[in-house]
């Protein structure tokens, strides 16, 4: 079995170009022998006329009674002045016979006992005495058995000056074609097809190996991938073609590799802190207060600080809980219709106090008092809160947050927007905002809780409800997520993801 791409396209185009030059070959030989077979015939054609009227003068101008007298007398004369014909055709002849059939005059034949029997039979001399087209006889033929294979012949009926006939002159040829010059030029195609063929070849060798050297590179590559090396990328060289394009795109997918490989580290690193401190301090702090260290009157600030942590830990377990049941397709949305301006007001609400103690100014506006989405309730406040919480981590004492809700009437979306003031995000980062477990890095000094799940819960909850999300942000100034939401419909809905 051929294991190598490279391999099978080289024997591949070398069955192509061979069958190819074959059938080439063949066609252009097929014309040659059919042309040269032609241009025999007509040849035999004019040199047995010739030689007819060559032969007629001379037995016309000594009044010849009959051919047999002819011949005695002229014989060596008729071989001389034949010879000069048969020299212009490769193994020709010419046989005379009597209208009885007998030949009486042969020229140099191949070799002795050439001829199986020197007599043509009556029903040939019939047929060439009665027929009105001598042309029709010019042939492929063994003449009765004369020959022992067949010849091309071209008979002439030889008449005296009265128009009487006294014989047959036969001009023949063992050839149907002028050998040398057809293997000449048959040997002269089949060089000439393979040099052709080798030149082809060698295009072949290099044209291969030009379009299987990426794939072998990305076979390399994802080897290298599954040893966790994601540095690997494919050279792409020249215009892009198909393979270049999959080079390209196996490129795209490698860094998409290595940075969902380092945002997974990050997230272990994160997660594995986020998990530590708190436990570290819930651990010391009920340790010191068992052990006496903390004393009585200071063990309710202490606790304080333990519950709050447990919250902090619960949140965390909270989030990743969603996260596995969000891949495993477990979480369901139950779409009704409701109203998303009260959803985004009871949001701003339970965030006061958050609100309050950063003096953040708070700008809701809605197109109209009362605007109804056809959704997930529990999904969209959710999908409200992480936005507007997040907003609330990065927002500068005394900053400002924008909630904007608007109704499209051309897609029929509602438009939810929030926007705020602060250190934005940096446009490098823009592209993996909604990542699993991106976070970052510029953020993290401000975010101390988070550990870079909720934009991509948010983020998969939006496409389950089939709409988009997207954030535009000036780094240093601002930053603003917009969702949409189908507007209110009759029927309830339940869905799953």
């Amino acid at each position: 079995m051929i294991k190598s791409v490279f391999l099978k396209y080289i024997l591949v185009f070398l069955a192509i170009i061979t069958i190819s030059f074959t059938i080439l070959a063949s066609i252009i030989s097929s014309n040659i022998m059919q042309n040269s077979i032609e241009s025999k015939k007509h040849f035999i054609t004019t040199a047995s006329k010739i030689a007819k009227q060559n032969i007629e003068t001379n037995f016309n101008s000594n009044s010849f009674d009959s051919i047999g007298d002819f011949i005695t007398v002229e014989k060596n004369k008729v071989l001389n002045d034949l010879s000069t014909y048969l020299e212009l055709s490769e193994n020709s002849f010419v046989l005379i016979a009597d209208l009885d059939g007998d030949i009486l005059v042969t020229t140099y034949l191949p070799y002795e006992g050439y001829l199986n029997k020197y007599n043509i039979s009556k029903e040939i001399i019939f047929d060439v005495l009665n027929s009105d087209n001598l042309e029709t006889f010019n042939n492929y033929q063994t003449l009765g058995d004369v020959f022992a294979i067949s010849h091309l012949v071209s008979p002439q009926l030889l008449t005296s000056k009265d128009g009487e006939a006294f014989g047959v002159l036969f001009f023949c040829s063992d050839s149907v074609y002028e050998r040398f010059f057809v293997n000449r030029i048959i040997n002269i195609i089949i060089m000439n097809c393979l040099w052709v063929l080798v030149a082809a070849m060698v295009i072949v060798y290099f044209m291969t190996e030009k379009i299987v050297s990426p794939v072998r590179e990305m076979s390399k590559a994802a080897k290298s991938f599954s040893l966790g090396r994601f540095d690997v990328r494919i050279p792409v060289k020249g215009n892009k073609d198909e393979i270049g394009e999959l080079a390209s795109a196996f490129n795209d997918m490698a860094a998409l590799l290595a940075v969902n490989e380092e945002t997974q580290r990050s997230f272990l690193s994160n997660v594995s802190h986020d998990l530590r401190t708190p436990m570290m301090s819930i651990g010391g702090f009920v340790d010191s207060i068992l052990d006496g260290t903390i004393k009585q009157e200071e063990q309710e600030y202490y606790l304080n600080i333990v519950s709050t942590e447990i919250r902090r830990l619960s949140r965390l377990v909270s989030s990743l809980l969603d996260i596995t049941k969000i891949q495993a397709g477990e979480t369901k949305f139950n779409k009704k219709n409701f109203d998303i301006c009260e959803t985004a007001r009871i949001v701003i609400i339970s965030l006061e106090q958050k609100i309050d103690a950063k003096h953040i100014e708070i700008d809701f506006d809605c197109t109209n008092e009362k605007m109804c989405v056809f959704a997930d309730s529990d999904a969209v406040q959710r999908i409200i809160y992480n936005l507007v919480e997040n907003a609330i981590k990065f927002t500068p004492e005394k900053g400002l947050i924008k909630i904007h809700i608007k109704e499209n009437d051309k897609d029929k979306k509602i438009y939810v927007s929030v926007y705020n003031t602060g250190t934005g995000i940096p446009a490098d980062d823009i592209p993996f905002v909604f990542d699993r477990f991106y976070k970052s890095d510029r953020s993290r000094g401000l975010d101390k809780t988070g550990v870079g799940l909720g934009l991509f819960i948010v983020k998969t909850m939006i496409d389950a409800h089939e709409e988009k999300i997207w954030v535009t942000s000036e780094y240093e100034k601002y930053c603003e997520f917009t969702f949409t939401m189908q507007k209110s419909r009759e029927n309830n809905v339940k869905y799953k993801i």
